[in-house]
């Protein structure tokens, strides 16, 4: 799932709740909710576990999670694909 499609189903305030679970800024949360900037690495595993998996590593930084998190990369005939 998104950022953006999670928050809004966790309705008024989420988004303020997970910024400060995850000790981050209000503004810099929206930004990635809504894809005007993409969530920093360092950021994405707090998500994950705030989410409880729901949001998920692959779901934040989808063109390059295998760069930064290579045990996630998908196997291809017994190989990473990239």
């Amino acid at each position: 799932m998104n950022l953006r499609d999670y928050l809004n189903s966790k309705g008024r305030g989420s988004l303020a709740n997970m910024a400060n679970a995850i000790n981050a800024h209000a503004p810099d949360v929206s930004r990635w909710a809504k894809g005007t900037r993409m969530c920093p690495p360092w950021r994405c595993l707090s998500i994950e576990k705030y989410t409880d998996g729901i949001v998920s590593r692959k779901d934040l930084r989808p063109s390059d999670y295998g760069k930064f998190w290579p045990e996630l990369r998908e196997l291809k005939d017994g190989y990473d694909d990239n």
